[in-house]
């Protein structure tokens, strides 16, 4: 048995299709919080660098 990282709800590990989280909606509710960005990763920031301007001139 282990806690689900969502609601703290004791689930089995054993055969459970969305481990760690207890259920799918819990899963869904913890990759929300990835893409809305509440949930981050400590580290050094990241530039992006802007696209390559001859980029475009290939699609036309």
């Amino acid at each position: 048995m282990v806690s689900c990282p969502h609601c703290k709800r004791q689930c089995e590990w054993q055969d459970n299709p969305w481990r760690p989280f207890c259920s799918e909606r819990c899963k869904l509710i913890d990759l929300g919080a990835w893409f809305q960005e509440r949930h981050a990763i400590p580290g050094e920031p990241v530039e992006i660098p802007d696209a390559d301007p001859d980029a475009d001139s290939l699609k036309h």
